[in-house]
Parts: structure tokens; C-alpha cells; sequence
């Protein structure tokens, strides 16, 4: 008897041992130099709670400033069960940017983009840039898609106007999904288009989690709603080829590309599911912040309906038509100035994000390859650069060149090889639906509140009375 309690007193210490062994080396990872400084948090949770903690969405997370007081510009962590690097400096953030070309994403990421995502693959993604350039640039903008933002905009907005209420980013969504499936489908049966809408409405709206995924979990539903989209979408797709129907004009360009890069009705599915999220899952989110900072500032407010109202009676002046053209667009150079101040301010996530594919030297300290790298835009909020930078001053870019998508201060759609080839589309959204807003009076809730959890986050809506 005294043998077998031997033996598993035995057993347990191995086991005790070896835990204690695998929690030091997950809080001391190795590299071939010095790590930057940090901590890697518990095993496997990591500091993500800390990280994913609720905050104002106009300033860096609480969890970011800090480290940066205790660590420096550059730090090491652990989030979502992987080992991150998390930086403010801005010389770092665009040599990663420039040099680096796989995006940093957390498994639950990974699992929503599919394991053969179009991120992933270097050609494949350079191919997609180039078809998303054809349709989203600005001649395509100009040509084709300003038309269809603008009567989506008007005629949402009148509907909001007859109800007395508008869901800021309720309506931003409908919009964006609209003006897409048009492009990208054509005309769709009622049922696959009900269908689509009903994917969206079980699709989670927090991206960033942890990687399990068992019924009940995030990743879960993740998975879920991706796989019943991505079905809608093919088999709509297969439907109108073997029917001779016509598809619509994104689907009609990627079959018909002439690159050596060709796609499958698979990946040409994947290429537009992928798109449909980023569209939906960004702009109408900081859409409804921007018209937050606008309701909070009556001198904004102010500037911007003399903008608008001048664009309305210089048509009427000119006999033309009520339907916005581009050079009424850009025209709109106010509006430009709120756009870019919002971008600048509500820009408190990693705007570059890649795995890092190869040992990197910053200072003192190695960065290891295979690590998830972060870069925070810190240089929005540098007082050397921007006067007061928490405070929200469209007229800090008067004189300056409004259609700069990136500079070395200014960094809200990232930079490098994986800058957002959909900015200037962004834009294009954001200016049309202002111009329309402000054709009616309209007020926001008070009590609307703009945090994030790394996603922005409006707890009580985003709602406006409209009339």
C-alpha cells in the first residue's frame, strides 16, 4: 500500500513540476536577444480580460497607457492565447507596415476570414486589392457607386424623417449592404435576399475573441453565420450561371479578369464575403461616432448645415437635379475636415496588424518572428503634432490636403502593403450621408454613449430624432 502512494506521489510531483516549468516558460518566453519589456499575464487567458475591458472610444484603452507608463513605447503580452507585441512608436509601426505582409489576427479571426482566407496568401490578396481597386477606387467611385450611396442615403433618410427616428448606424449598415449586394449580386430572389439580411442579424458584432469554438461561444456563432452566408452567396452565384442571368457588376469583373491569378467560385465567394464584413463592420460604427462628435459641438453643427444648405440652393440656383455628383462631393470641404478629425480621434485601435515574418531589432530589443505585432496610431494624441489632440477641432485641418489617406502622423486606415484600399469609399459613405442628414433637423440622444471593447461599442444605440 505505502508502494502505491509512493508511486503516486510520484506521478503528481512529475505533474507539478511540469506545470510549474510550462507556467515559467509562458511568462518568459526565449528569443535570440532581449525581449521588450512586459508580461505574459496567465497562461493561455494572458492579460486579455484587462485588454478587452470597456472604455472611451476617443482615447487610447486604459490597458494600453498603462504599459506605456511602466514599459515604454514598445511592449510584449499575451492576448487571445498568442504572443503580442504592442507598439506606439510610430517609426516601428511603419517599418512593420512596409516590410511585413501577413495580417496579425487572433484564431477566432482567422476562423471567420476561413483558413485559406485571402489575407493570407500574398498573391491571392494582392490580386483581390487590385479587383476591390476597380471597384471601390475613385474613378469607379465617380463613375458608378457615388449614385447608388446617394439615393440609398436619401431615401433612408426620408423614411427615418416619416418615422420621426433614426438609427444612425441601423441605417449606415442597411446602406452600405445594399449598395454591395446590388454591385455584387445583381438582382437576388427575395428569399436568398431575406436570407443574407437574417446572416447578419445573428452575426456577432465582437470579432476579437478567444479561439474555442463549442456550441454556446462567440466563435461558435462566428463560424456559424459565416458558413450560412457563404452558402447564400455561392449558391446564388451558381444559380445565375447556369440560368444565363447576369450577375452583378463586381462578380461580372472578377470572372472576367484577365490576370494570371484566376478565382473559383470559391474564392470569388470568400473575396466577397470577406468584403461584405469589413464594409458593414467599420463604417457604420464610425459613421455613428462622427455624428456623436458633430451633436456634441453646435459650432460644428452650425458650420456644417451652412455647407450643406449651400450645396441645396446652388442646385436649385442652377435648375439641376437634386442627385449628388462628384464635384458636389468634393465641394464638401468642410465636411472632409469633421471626416478626417473623426478618423484622427476615433482611431484608438492597432491600425497595423501583421504577423511579424521575420526577427526585427528596435533599440536594445529583438522582436521575434512568429509573434502578432500591433501598432497603435499614439501619434495622433502627440501634442508636438496636434494641438490639444483629445480635443475634437475640424478647423486643425484648414489649408491642409484633405485627400491624403496617410502620412507619417496620420494613420487611420494602417499603411504599408495592407493599407485600406476601401478609404476613399469610406469617405465617399460618410460625406453623403452628413449632406443628407443635414437636409432635415435633427437631434442625437443625449444619453448616447461611444465606448470600445476594442470594437466600438454604443451601449444605448445610436439613435436620432429627425424631422
Amino acid at each position: 500500500m505505502v508502494e502505491v502512494y509512493e508511486f503516486w506521489a510520484v506521478i503528481v510531483s512529475l505533474i507539478v513540476v511540469k506545470l510549474c516549468h510550462w507556467i515559467y516558460q509562458w511568462k518568459n518566453p526565449k528569443g535570440n536577444g532581449k525581449l521588450p519589456p512586459g508580461s505574459m499575464g496567465y497562461p493561455i487567458i494572458g492579460e486579455t480580460f484587462e485588454f478587452m475591458k470597456l472604455h472611451d472610444a476617443i482615447q487610447l484603452p486604459t490597458f494600453v497607457k498603462e504599459k506605456l507608463l511602466r514599459h515604454g513605447p514598445v511592449f510584449r503580452t499575451s492576448l487571445f492565447g498568442g504572443k503580442v507585441i504592442i507598439s506606439t512608436d510610430i517609426g516601428l509601426n511603419m517599418e512593420i507596415a512596409k516590410t511585413n505582409h501577413i495580417p496579425g489576427m487572433p484564431k477566432s479571426l482567422e476562423r471567420l476570414f476561413g483558413a485559406t482566407n485571402l489575407f493570407v496568401n500574398k498573391d491571392t490578396h494582392k490580386h483581390a486589392r487590385s479587383l476591390t481597386n476597380q471597384f471601390l477606387g475613385s474613378q469607379a467611385l465617380k463613375l458608378r457607386m457615388i449614385q447608388d450611396i446617394d439615393f440609398l442615403a436619401r431615401t433612408h433618410m426620408k423614411e427615418g424623417a416619416r418615422k420621426g427616428c433614426l438609427d444612425v448606424k441601423e441605417t449606415a449598415s442597411k446602406i452600405v449592404i445594399e449598395c454591395l449586394s446590388k454591385k455584387v449580386m445583381g438582382e437576388m430572389e427575395p428569399e436568398a435576399a431575406k436570407e443574407l439580411t437574417l446572416c447578419w442579424t445573428f452575426f456577432p458584432r465582437d470579432w476579437f475573441r478567444f479561439a474555442w469554438n463549442f456550441p454556446g461561444t462567440g466563435v461558435y456563432r462566428i463560424v456559424k453565420a459565416r458558413n450560412r452566408m457563404m452558402k447564400v452567396i455561392k449558391e446564388t452565384v451558381v444559380k445565375k450561371r447556369a440560368s444565363g442571368k447576369k450577375l452583378g457588376e463586381f462578380f461580372e469583373t472578377i470572372f472576367g479578369d484577365t490576370e494570371s491569378v484566376t478565382m473559383s467560385i470559391e474564392i470569388a465567394t470568400e473575396y466577397i464575403f470577406t468584403l461584405f464584413v469589413l464594409a458593414n463592420e467599420t463604417t457604420p460604427g464610425v459613421l455613428a461616432a462622427t455624428i456623436k462628435l458633430i451633436s456634441d459641438n453646435p459650432k460644428v453643427m452650425q458650420e456644417l448645415r451652412r455647407e450643406h444648405e449651400g450645396i441645396v440652393q446652388d442646385k436649385i440656383k442652377k435648375d439641376e437635379t437634386a442627385d449628388l455628383t462628384w464635384e458636389d462631393y468634393k465641394s464638401m470641404t468642410f465636411t472632409q475636415m469633421v471626416i478626417n478629425e473623426s478618423l484622427r480621434i476615433t482611431s484608438t485601435v492597432p491600425t497595423v496588424l501583421r504577423i511579424i515574418d521575420h526577427e526585427i531589432q528596435f533599440g536594445d530589443y529583438t522582436i521575434p518572428a512568429g509573434w502578432i505585432f500591433m501598432g497603435y496610431p499614439y501619434v495622433h494624441f502627440n501634442p508636438e503634432k496636434y494641438d490639444d489632440p483629445l480635443a475634437f477641432n475640424p478647423w486643425r485641418w484648414k489649408g491642409k490636403d484633405l485627400s491624403t489617406i496617410v502620412s507619417k502622423t496620420y494613420l487611420p486606415f494602417g499603411s504599408g502593403t495592407r493599407l485600406c484600399v476601401g478609404a476613399e469609399f469610406v469617405k465617399l459613405q460618410m460625406a453623403i450621408f452628413i449632406h443628407h442628414l443635414f437636409r432635415y433637423r435633427w437631434s442625437m440622444k443625449a444619453e448616447t454613449t461611444l465606448l470600445r471593447r476594442f470594437i466600438l461599442v454604443l451601449p444605448r444605440g445610436s439613435d436620432v430624432q429627425i424631422s
